[in-house]
């Protein structure tokens, strides 16, 4: 990059203008409404290895950003590294903080206190309406900072937020996440939850924010996962009205809290299954204050490849992480577009002793909750190739002793096989027998060169 890398990862002004330098930057100038249209617009271009920046949006002053995570190609552009190397590169940015933290600091000012309002109007900005059966205007890629009432120490998520009025929101929160665990202590307590929600992060915030429970567990304050990725201490400021601080960099940042107790209707929403998410009754947000830019942009994501992608790189670094100390011979892994990002986990293995693919199929499970399917490959399969996997499967996998299945456990509960978050996970061990026989040899071609070689016809 040819920035300094902490204030690029840090900024995601900056990177939107490093990404159109490097051509990776659709600006539509045509105007666009925020309900429906621009997430359909957005739609045609997921995937590309561009992100979009929507520039004028009807009855709204400020742009709309989307798009940062759908490309493991632009993503890995951002952080200089190798698409093939962004799952190690995660993986090990993690590690480094699990073994040396960096803790943010608080520093007195910062961009996103340059507009303060003292009157809340969240109407004003340009929150999308995505698919056609949502409930309403969602919140879907912001930071939520929390702090533990009993410890002070802070939590960082993403959550979804459905906007209800003017100043008011209702979030959805899984089970098992800690920003329920600080509900439950606050109701306790008696108190109310106090709150602080960022708009227009880099992405080594949103790696913090994504990280699942078993690589930051809940006494650490895993906002430090993303000093690791930017170089630098992340830098938050002072909340204005209570003790949970705000991402000094943000484009927006919202002040809130929860009363335990009081719910609004949430749902449905277009989730990361490619269902619509249902409607209950959850948690309500009142935002209390609005701080932002000068000239803020407004970032979202499109329910599909982007939280495939970013939820599904931390998946994939904390499982390999964990499975290369566990189980020898672990080589990768890979979280498939058609297991949703969250719950199919492809893991290649180099044998070396009979039974240890089994060994990590239930290793991938227990350092990933949510994974419903896992399906273990030799070395010579390419696990990113969902043919050569299946191929695996066809040619490789006794039917009879390959296939696991376990009943009645946790998994995820936006996944409809997984009512009330318990259903059955089953692990497919598609290595070859081993010993290694010739029948399982795979057949090849020798490699050549073709470059220097003399080829007429059409392109």
């Amino acid at each position: 990059m040819t920035k300094n890398a902490p204030a690029l990862i840090a900024d995601l002004g900056a990177i939107i203008d490093e990404l159109e330098a490097r051509g990776r930057l659709v600006r539509v100038k045509t105007p666009v409404n925020s309900k429906h249209d621009l997430a359909g617009i957005a739609a045609e271009f997921e995937g590309q290895g561009r992100a979009v920046l929507f520039e004028k949006v009807k009855g709204k002053t400020a742009p709309v950003f989307i798009g940062l995570y759908w490309s493991r190609e632009l993503l890995a552009d951002i952080f200089s590294k190798d698409e093939a190397t962004l799952p190690q590169y995660v993986a090990g940015c993690i590690g480094e903080w699990q073994s040396a933290p960096v803790d943010p600091v608080v520093v007195k000012h910062g961009p996103v206190l340059e507009v303060v309002q003292q009157k809340v109007d969240l109407k004003k900005l340009p929150m999308p309406v995505h698919a056609t059966g949502d409930a309403g205007n969602y919140l879907d890629a912001a930071i939520v900072i929390a702090k533990d009432p009993d410890t002070g120490i802070r939590n960082a998520s993403i959550q979804r937020f459905l906007m209800v009025d003017k100043d008011t929101l209702a979030v959805n929160i899984d089970a098992g996440r800690h920003l329920g665990v600080y509900l439950e202590k606050a109701q306790q307590r008696g108190e109310k939850l106090p709150l602080t929600i960022n708009i227009g992060v880099g992405p080594g915030l949103h790696f913090a924010a994504a990280a699942p429970a078993e690589a930051a567990p809940a006494d650490t304050d895993e906002l430090g996962i993303a000093s690791a990725f930017h170089g630098a201490p992340v830098e938050l400021v002072a909340g204005t009205i209570s003790n949970v601080e705000m991402v000094a960099n943000a484009m927006y940042a919202l002040e809130c809290e929860i009363t335990p107790g009081e719910n609004l209707p949430e749902g449905p929403f277009a989730e990361v299954t490619g269902y619509y998410a249902t409607k209950a009754p959850r948690p309500k947000v009142k935002v209390l204050r609005v701080c932002h830019r000068k000239d803020p942009i407004f970032h979202t994501i499109l329910s599909g490849k982007e939280v495939f992608n970013s939820v599904g790189l931390l998946g994939e670094a904390n499982v390999l992480n964990l499975l290369k100390k566990q189980i020898p011979g672990v080589k990768d892994v890979y979280f498939s577009h058609g297991g949703c990002g969250f719950y199919h986990a492809v893991v290649q293995i180099t044998q070396i002793r009979a039974g240890w693919g089994k060994q990590a199929i239930m290793a991938a499970f227990a350092a990933f909750p949510p994974l419903k399917m896992v399906t273990v490959v030799d070395d010579d399969v390419d696990i990113k190739n969902p043919s050569d996997v299946e191929w695996a499967m066809a040619t490789r996998m006794d039917g009879k002793t390959g296939i696991m299945q376990i009943e009645n456990v946790f998994g995820h509960g936006l996944n409809p096989t997984f009512p009330d978050y318990l259903g059955t996970k089953i692990g497919f061990d598609a290595t070859r027998p081993f010993p290694f026989t010739p029948q399982f040899e795979r057949a090849a071609v020798k490699k050549m060169d073709i470059s220097k070689l003399k080829i007429e016809g059409n392109a």
